[in-house]
């Protein structure tokens, strides 16, 4: 065991809070001056007399005990551990190396394994479980050691069977055993036979542990095996739970290890121990079970036998004298109940685990043993028929190495043989890269851990170099020289030569690996496409889908064969927004409702549509949790969070990526050479559709900005519709649909994966209008114009593909159709737009008569509705109402934005315009300054302007769209353009004087257009 340096021992002084430590035990401390005081937790105190100095890091007790001293003393008397021990644990339950680089872990974050309130059976799966954790830690490379040196260090074994190891680190969890809970645990374990009352040790100390596990998962029995000679000398090598002091071994053990074989293989090996049966087991003969030692066969074994019918029982006991013995004994027993026996005879003591390490290669060897075992009593069967090894190897002539004696140690190797060395016997691979065997000569080396050394700073690895039966293992760092020579200098010790030769081995092994090292960063940072290819049958059926010309109504109708009944709108929005996610700028959705309506049903709805490998879905996500990302990983990515609320933390970052489409962030760092602290620039690369749900009707305005929100429709209709449909999920027809879906849901997955980023360009862009009263507007207006780009791009299989040469670049692009701005009207006005039913009665009598009386006066003045400004007087001389009543409900138009209010001419007077068009009387939402998209047959997609070519109104007449260059369009003179998001006005002259008596019909003939 390496000897704990003093370095180390003065940074646990050092760093590790003595007053923590205390609290930790459940002492209150309070101030006193410059110290701490409390009660001293190791005799009856009942006046403080516990005093800490914070300063120093010390304690002392005035009290009765009068005990005191640093960290590590308080835990040796709190614990009850010698010096090594409360060093150990001081560091975080792992025992110390003699480099003192690691840092210090308080021993808080290890939780004891056992509670008082486990029964019997938690207790010892408890148990169990610890100590296979400690084994699978670095805390315990002497019992990895070995079972590497016996040959049975096998991952998969070691998970299969629940290997473990007792570091005796279970002892340092316990609470204090003067505390009542200390008492009860220490008393169970004791029952259960992992701790020993008179000792107050472990009984497993210092082994490897192979628990024998039942068919319902319960620890029946547990074998102990010690791996230090010098832990033997008081209980021997050998250790299992205490049982019954009377009885013989089979009253004592319960249990049979790998049992499950027996009802899988008539034929089955016995072995006399378990490291014996694991010997067979990793080198691929499964069906194999252990006795309890030469004399251990128990009779719940043999009635297990016999009661699966086990016809052959192949006998592989140590070949000396004790295991000839049994061997007959057993022969006979298993013969009366008609099950043949054959001896596998190794050669003269030596067991199936020594003859394995000896005679390579050991798959064969083993194998040719047991097709060769000999009769001994009961049936003569057949050849025996052993399923091969998982990779099986030519069988080569046995060559028995016979145990070399004992001689001293090998004199170091000259260095003249480093010319003669072989070059690596393995190739190495990226897929390898996880553990890799290398040999050089007679040494052996396996190198763990490079996948996880994605950076050129450092080369951290777990390096096992072996040389006969000796062996070295240690981790190291191959970019350090410090840590190359610590390495080369205790390996050359350890395996028996020259420092120079491992020196030689680590330079050209460092080579080898820097190579693939490099590979494997690269292949790391390549952008990975993890969309599945689809064959042909597939392909063709998602381009008919997305040629089809109804496809957003197919989208619809296999949104209600999969269960989503109503909420038309809301699907084909929240569809269309996650096509949106392939744009530069997409869409992001709020769906709000409240609790049980069905938001989170309607999310899933739209995710299922969507390919797995093109949606990321979270419960909730810290404030910087979007910032570490890597790189290109959310890149045209659905991010779903299901709880608004869950992603309040990260709101910042979401506001931040849905607009910029990127996050940057500077963080401190560590660096890995100098150890000085360094700043670390993380960048995450969109664009990202954002998708959320939320039942607070209160969302952060700044999000609400930047998302479309969506309402669940919780009318009684729709409640009926979903209760029709849940019965016949009931019915045959149900089950049939459910059946369906799963194809439905392929088909569209692969529909989406057909999919690219390509650019929307929209030739009507310059005719489209929008309402303008409010600069939240500004946000809106994008809102719309992406939706418009989102439907283009859905139906991009159904567009030609045009092409523009651009400063030496070709840009390729799809155009945008009228009836893509259509149907974006239409969603629109239900996700973007109100409804009058949000006004009063009377504020609605009010909206009515005003815009018939503008539709009125703009006629009668032929001028567009977004030049007439009306006044409240105006308004009271229309309506007849009071002022009073007037002003009411003309506030609450403005508050609406039914009305726009403009300064007026005179001082601080105001003047109205109306923004209202009339749209909404038959109780629908409505988007107030969208363009009729059947206006749009008139715009000349070529030219960017209106086409007046067939226009044959009377030259008095208002055009529907004036042509950009008439008098008038571009503002001047007073005017100014449609900016309300109306139809553009003609320019109308004004009269002189001398003609204001005239009628409306003289004022109409005088207008000049242009």
């Amino acid at each position: 065991m390496p000897r704990i340096s003093e370095e180390a021992i003065e940074r646990i002084k050092r760093e590790v809070n003595i007053a923590d430590l205390a609290r930790q035990r459940g002492v209150q401390l309070r101030g006193h001056g410059e110290n701490l005081i409390g009660l001293c937790p190791f005799h009856d105190d009942h006046e403080p007399s516990l005093v800490i100095t914070p300063a120093k890091n010390l304690w002392n007790c005035l009290g009765a005990c009068q005990k005191g001293g640093d960290v590590i003393r308080w835990v040796e008397i709190a614990e009850r551990v010698p010096f090594r021990r409360a060093v150990e644990i001081l560091h975080g339950g792992f025992p110390l190396a003699a480099q003192a680089s690691e840092p210090v872990i308080a021993p808080v974050a290890v939780r004891c394994p056992v509670s008082p309130a486990m029964n019997d059976r938690e207790v010892l799966a408890s148990v169990v479980g610890y100590y296979r954790a400690r084994l699978n830690t670095t805390d315990a490379p002497e019992a990895v050691r070995y079972l590497e040196r016996r040959g049975i260090w096998n991952e998969e074994a070691i998970a299969r069977f629940s290997v473990g190891f007792s570091d005796r680190s279970i002892g340092g969890l316990l609470p204090n055993p003067d505390l009542k809970q200390g008492k009860e645990i220490r008393a169970r374990l004791a029952e259960v036979g992992i701790y020993r009352a008179d000792t107050g040790r472990e009984h497993f100390n210092g082994c490897v542990v192979f628990p024998v596990i039942g068919r319902e998962g319960e620890v029946l029995e547990i074998y102990g095996r010690k791996i230090r000679d010098d832990m033997r000398h008081r209980v021997g090598s050998h250790l299992y739970l205490p049982g019954p002091s009377f009885g013989s071994a089979q009253d004592r053990h319960r249990g049979i290890w790998n049992g499950e074989v027996l009802t899988e293989s008539k034929e089955i090996i016995l072995c006399e121990s378990v490291i014996d049966a694991l010997t067979f087991w990793v080198h691929g003969f499964r069906n194999v079970v252990p006795a309890f030692g030469v004399n251990g066969f128990t009779e719940e074994m043999f009635e297990a036998l016999r009661a699966c019918g086990t016809t052959r029982v192949l006998i592989a006991y140590d070949r000396d004298e004790a295991g000839d013995v049994a061997a007959a004994k057993l022969a006979v027993r298993l013969a009366a109940a008609s099950i043949a026996c054959y001896r596998v005879l190794f050669p003269r003591m030596m067991d199936a685990n020594d003859y394995a390490k000896k005679v390579q290669p050991a798959p064969q060897s083993l194998g040719v043993l047991l097709r060769s075992a000999e009769w001994m009593a009961g049936p003569k069967l057949g050849v025996i028929d052993l399923a091969p090894p998982p990779s099986p190897l030519t069988i080569e002539p046995l060559r028995i190495t016979p145990t070399p004696p004992a001689e001293p140690p090998h004199d170091p190797e000259p260095a003249s043989s480093l010319a003669a060395e072989a070059s690596p016997s393995s190739s190495i691979d990226v897929a390898s890269a996880g553990s890799i065997d290398i040999a050089r000569g007679d040494r052996h080396y396996r190198i763990r851990g490079l996948d996880k050394n994605l950076s050129y700073a450092q080369m951290k690895l777990v390096v096992r170099v072996s040389r006969g039966e000796q062996v070295f293992l240690d981790q190291v760092d191959l970019v350090s020289a410090r840590q190359r020579a610590q390495f080369v200098k205790q390996a050359a010790v350890d395996i028996g030569v020259k420092e120079e030769i491992v020196k030689n081995d680590l330079a050209s092994i460092y080579r080898e690996l820097e190579a693939l090292q490099e590979k494997l960063i690269s292949e790391t940072l390549a952008p990975k496409d993890k969309r599945p290819r689809l064959n042909e049958e597939d392909t063709a059926a998602a381009l008919e889908l997305l040629r089809a010309p109804d496809l957003l109504e197919r989208v619809h109708t296999d949104y209600e064969r999969c269960g989503v009944v109503g909420e038309r709108t809301n699907k084909l929005v929240a569809y269309l927004a996650a096509v949106s996610r392939l744009l530069d700028e997409p869409l992001a959705i709020i769906i709000q409702s409240s609790s049980a309506a069905g938001k989170t049903k309607l999310m899933d709805a739209v995710l299922d549509f969507v390919p797995e490998e093109e949606r990321i879905r979270y419960s909730a996500m810290t404030g910087q949790s979007l910032f570490y990302f890597e790189g290109q990983e959310l890149k045209h990515k659905i991010l779903a969070v299901s709880e608004e609320e869950g992603a309040e933390r990260a709101s910042y970052a979401l506001k931040l990526l849905q607009s910029e489409g990127q996050l940057t962030i500077a963080s401190t760092g560590k660096d890995p050479q100098s150890g000085r602290l360094v700043t670390n620039e993380y960048h995450v690369e969109g664009p990202v559709m954002i998708f959320l749900t939320s039942t607070s009707p209160e969302i952060d305005e700044e999000l609400l900005n930047r998302c479309i929100v969506l309402t669940v429709d919780e009318d009684r209709e729709q409640t009926r519709a979903i209760h029709r449909l849940q019965r016949e999920g009931e019915t045959l027809e149900g089950l049939i649909a459910r059946e369906e879906k799963q194809t439905i849901l392929r088909l569209h997955r692969n529909a989406q994966r057909l999919l690219r980023p390509i650019r929307v360009i929209n030739p009507y862009a310059r005719a489209l209008t929008f309402v303008d009263g409010r600069t939240r507007t500004r946000r809106d207006h994008t809102k719309y114009l992406t939706l418009i780009r989102t439907i283009a791009l859905l139906h991009q299989h159904q567009r030609p593909r045009k092409t523009h040469e651009h400063r030496g670049q070709r840009i390729e692009y799809i155009e945008v159709e009228a009836r893509d701005i259509a149907l974006a009207n239409e969603l629109a006005h239900e996700v973007l737009g109100r409804s009058l039913d949000e006004l009063a009665p009377q504020s609605r009598r009010l909206l009515a008569l005003l815009d018939g009386q503008v539709t009125r006066d703009c006629a009668a003045r032929a001028i567009a509705r977004c030049d007439l400004r009306f006044t409240q007087r105006e308004v009271r001389e229309w309506s007849g109402w009071t002022d009073v009543q007037v002003k009411k409900h003309l506030f609450k138009l403005v508050t609406m934005e039914y009305v726009l209010v403009h300064r007026g001419g005179r001082g601080q007077s105001f003047v109205y315009e109306l923004l209202y068009d009339g749209a909404g009387v038959d109780g629908r939402p409505f988007l107030p300054g969208l363009i009729d998209a059947g206006q749009l047959a008139k715009w000349d997609r070529q030219r960017g302007e209106w086409d007046h070519s067939d226009d044959d109104r009377h030259p008095t007449e208002t055009p529907a769209v004036p042509p950009k260059d008439r008098p008038g369009a571009n503002g001047k003179n007073g005017s100014k353009p449609n900016a309300a998001g109306r139809l553009p006005r003609a320019r109308v002259y004004t009269l002189q004087k001398a003609h204001l008596d005239e009628g409306p019909s003289s004022q109409v003939a005088r207008v000049v257009e242009g």
